[in-house]
């Protein structure tokens, strides 16, 4: 008596594959194939947002003498560090999004139910957005404060309420260190302008009160004299970019009258080249007889006398003669 035959194990066993497990693995490598393709793209427009950055100004030596120009070097590191963090950061979140939606797809073809998942997933990702608005915020804050190079480390920034050497940048949060030695962590949500001194180039403006009386023109060119020979001091000289300018006068008032000098200098050296130009003025002022006015000076003699121990004038002072007054011999 003949059985009758049964199918084919072959041909079961190829159905079988064909079926579910070739979807599974299709999507798997759809999903492979999407995550490499999406890295190569992140990497690309990340390295294109990091070619923005600036050079900076670097000390270099000229023929044995220091001089400070734009170093693309130093740029270039700057651009990797950033490029790096944007790419870790955006193709971090697109493997993750591309592989969550895989997953789905592989237990819908293994006939999960998927429905009570995604609706728990709903409810517990509308209850986290109440919660993490602020987290989001700094986050988002954080990617385009790395992307338009707004700060880095060591930069000397003004954050509003915090201000200082910056020591870390992260995606939610940047360290600052203040003059005081105080660290403050500063969210990069909160973050709502950046003032970086470290950037490009910067200035140090000087205002010197001199007496009313002054001869201004004369003035000017003893301060434009002095500020020149700055560029030849051993200890500051270095950092001055351009040839010092005396912009005029800035103010005046019933006791003195304001000029204002500025010397154009590399990033984070203005204080020094200001320290070392006040000594200067403050030496060409004691040479040349003059004082910086005080302010409603009133001086009282009793005696009709000069002041001063012997009817000399104090260091640093000289009284004005004018015509037809005292001293004058009229």
């Amino acid at each position: 008596m003949l059985l009758p035959m049964s199918p084919s194990l072959p041909d079961l066993s190829w159905q079988f594959w064909l079926d579910k497990p070739l979807r599974i693995l299709i999507v798997l490598l759809g999903a492979a194939l999407l995550a490499a393709v999406a890295r190569l793209l992140i990497r690309r427009v990340s390295g294109g947002i990091a070619r923005g950055t600036r050079s900076r100004i670097v000390r270099r030596l000229d023929r044995g003498r220091p001089r400070w120009v734009e170093d693309a070097g130093l740029a270039g590191a700057r651009q990797s560090q950033r490029a790096t963090t944007i790419g870790s950061v955006l193709s971090s979140v697109g493997t993750v999004l591309i592989w969550a939606v895989a997953l789905l797809m592989v237990l819908s073809e293994l006939e999960y139910d998927i429905g009570p998942v995604l609706a728990s997933a709903g409810i517990a990702g509308v209850a986290l957005s109440f919660g993490a608005q602020s987290l989001v915020k700094d986050y988002l804050s954080g990617i385009f404060i790395v992307a338009e190079d707004q700060l880095g480390i060591g930069d000397v920034v003004d954050l509003g309420e915090a201000s200082g050497t910056v020591e870390s940048v992260g995606l939610r949060v940047t360290q600052v260190r203040d003059v005081n030695g105080t660290l403050w962590h500063v969210r990069n949500g909160e973050i709502l302008r950046v003032g970086n001194q470290s950037q490009g180039w910067a200035r140090c403006v000087l205002d010197l009160p001199v007496p009313y009386d002054t001869n201004i023109e004369l003035m000017t060119e003893l301060i434009l004299h002095e500020a020149t020979l700055l560029r030849d001091d051993p200890k500051v000289g270095e950092f001055i970019t351009e040839d010092p300018e005396v912009w005029g006068v800035e103010a005046v008032t019933g006791e003195s009258v304001t000029v204002r000098v500025a010397v154009r200098t590399v990033p984070l050296k203005q204080w020094d080249v200001a320290r070392a130009l006040r000594l200067r003025m403050k030496k060409m002022l004691d040479r040349e007889g003059l004082h910086v006015p005080l302010l409603n000076q009133t001086v009282i003699r009793q005696d009709g006398t000069a002041p001063g121990p012997s009817g000399a004038p104090e260091t640093g002072q000289v009284r004005a003669v004018r015509p037809g007054g005292p001293g004058s011999g009229a």
